[in-house]
């Protein structure tokens, strides 16, 4: 069956207040281990059918935020989302508090990681934020009707964001910084309905950490992330490795190749291009980067044969860009019909081919773990799990990139390389401009913006926006759309790209080992902690103290000899 064709229906509070009450009554007045797990099965069953119908509500909005049918079904779940939630944390007690844990968990009927992820759920969520939950909810709603209907006006035309940002990598300097100049001067525009909707959302998410008990959002929001295994001390840790050991070889290497596109300084606008001449485009459009896709994956191994013809038999992808289409990229799966799909803006770059590597590698992971025995407790894995699925996948299309770029393959590779070495220092600004403002939630949008350039200064210390209307001012972040959505979210993107780094030099030296081992991580998804996939793995955890300093000196070694190659 097509996507197109899922059928969707409403599933009322009604419904699953009256099924959810009736499994916690049976959790409760379980006589043995066996009636818990027939209460847990109901469950299971319960919410497949209610994350179905969220999830497919969501993806038809996104696909054209002024569908009035599908924006009031999206608000629906908005708004007993939190409800929902709390109904689920009744049932995580129950589970908790039944006399028979510890026969499950010996058992192997339920792993203790189930019962961990309960735990949690009682340190993120309560009774008492309900209410502040549908509010987060209807801000954050504003905020990404906002961001999708933006439209930037360049060289005589309207366009999305996604199609404004293909010409942040054209090769002429001065169509660069037009295309940043329009970005800016547009955002601009809104500058005060950006600020009071992120002002709103911090003091929310205050308010709940507040009634929570805790001091600040910023424990809460890790919580909130599901972090097992790990917390923000661990995080702080990474930071610093990021800082002292990685920070310093990325801004040597930036430097290096703003000599070989002729730069004596970098400007926001140049940073995304790394070719001298042009970054490389794909040789087709959407078709023939599909017919790409779809040989390499088939070469790859049975079973990403049978996942990517199964997603183009369904049309399991919404990749042109267009008007009212919300702006990002992501991956959501319909858990009734096993059915991944993926959102993305084609726009003619080599962002393009990312889709059908990245968002393809968290389909894949969907795809595999779909019949995992705790897929509803624990999906694929923590977030940072989930995006070394897809950051490993992309480098695991390595070999297939003739397919997509031909004789600008290895031009491709030193760019994909040099781009996921850089985003990590980026993306630990994000983290830390988060904790930051949480910890601090009475700053003024001056002060917020303040903290930004800080931040830009000591992680990319090599990059300026002097001189551009608006971003000058450190506003970056407010198209960075997971800070205003889905707060401390992006940090995973890092360690992830420390565990997809490691599995790309692993191939250099043994692709098929590699990519066993990475089969291996995917296939288990939140079966076990991040820490302890990666030790099974053989890769080495981020977290420990000097983690980054031979990974990034690797990387670095690896780049040269690419560069001697593509350049």
């Amino acid at each position: 069956m097509k996507v197109s064709e899922l059928k969707y229906e409403r599933v009322s509070l009604e419904e699953i207040s009256a099924v959810a009450a009736d499994i916690i009554q049976k959790v409760t007045q379980a006589q043995s281990a066996e009636e818990v797990l027939s209460a847990r099965s109901r469950y299971v069953k319960l919410m497949s059918h209610y994350q179905t119908a969220a999830a497919l509500s969501y993806m038809r909005y996104s696909i054209n935020t002024a569908d009035e049918f599908y924006l009031a079904e999206k608000d629906y779940y908005d708004e007993i989302g939190p409800q929902v939630q709390n109904l689920m944390l009744s049932y995580a007690k129950a589970m908790l508090n039944t006399p028979f844990r510890k026969e499950l968990e010996a058992s192997g009927d339920i792993v203790p990681l189930v019962f961990q992820s309960y735990e949690l759920e009682l340190r993120a969520m309560s009774p008492d934020i309900v209410e502040d939950m549908i509010e987060e909810n209807r801000v954050v709603s504003e905020y990404s009707r906002l961001m999708a209907s933006m439209e930037f006006p360049f060289r005589g035309e309207l366009l999305p964001r996604a199609q404004l940002m293909k010409y942040a990598k054209s090769d002429k300097r001065e169509t660069r910084r037009e295309a940043y100049e329009v970005l800016g001067t547009t955002l601009q525009q809104h500058a005060t309905q950006l600020d009071e909707l992120f002002d709103r959302l911090v003091h929310i998410r205050d308010r709940m950490a507040k009634k929570m008990g805790y001091r600040n959002f910023v424990e809460m929001g890790d919580y909130r992330m599901g972090r097992l295994g790990y917390g923000r001390n661990e995080l702080l840790q990474f930071r610093d490795n990021v800082e002292r050991d990685l920070v310093p070889v990325v801004s040597r290497l930036r430097m290096e190749n703003a000599k070989r596109l002729g730069l004596s300084e970098l400007r926001i606008y140049d940073h995304d291009i790394v070719i001298p001449g042009g970054d490389p485009e794909p040789i087709g459009g959407k078709d023939a980067i599909f017919q790409a896709a779809q040989s390499m994956y088939r070469d790859m191994g049975e079973e990403t044969r049978r996942f990517f013809d199964f997603m183009m038999e369904t049309d399991a992808f919404d990749v042109e860009s267009r008007k009212n289409k919300w702006g990002g990229g992501y991956c959501t799966e319909f858990a009734e019909y096993k059915q991944p799909f993926i959102l993305a803006n084609f726009n003619g770059t080599s962002g393009d081919v990312d889709v059908v590597t990245h968002e393809a590698g968290h389909a894949f992971a969907s795809y595999m773990t779909a019949n995992n025995r705790f897929v509803t407790e624990l999906s694929v894995g923590g977030m940072e799990t989930a995006e070394t699925h897809s950051m490993s996948m992309e480098f695991f299309a390595w070999p297939y990139m003739e397919a997509f770029f031909g004789d600008q393959a290895a031009k491709y590779k030193f760019m994909h390389l040099f781009d996921a070495l850089s985003f990590i220092p980026y993306g630990t600004i994000v983290d830390e401009f988060q904790r930051r403002i949480y910890e601090e939630p009475d700053l003024s949008p001056a002060e917020r913006k303040a903290v930004w350039r800080e931040l830009e200064a000591r992680f990319r210390p090599y990059l300026t926006l002097e001189g551009l209307t608006y971003l000058e001012e450190g506003t970056r972040w407010q198209y960075q759309m997971h800070i205003y959505e889905t707060p401390f979210y992006y940090i995973d993107y890092c360690l992830a790209q420390t565990a997809a780094l490691q599995f790309l030099l692993a191939s250099r030296e043994d692709y098929p080992d590699a990519y066993s081992r990475y089969l291996t991580l995917l296939s288990q998804g939140g079966e076990k902690t991040f820490a302890a996939l990666l030790k099974e793995a053989g890769l080495r955890s981020p977290f420990e103290p000097g983690a980054l300093r031979e990974l990034a000196q690797e990387t670095e070694d690896l780049l040269n000899a690419l560069a001697q190659e593509a350049l």
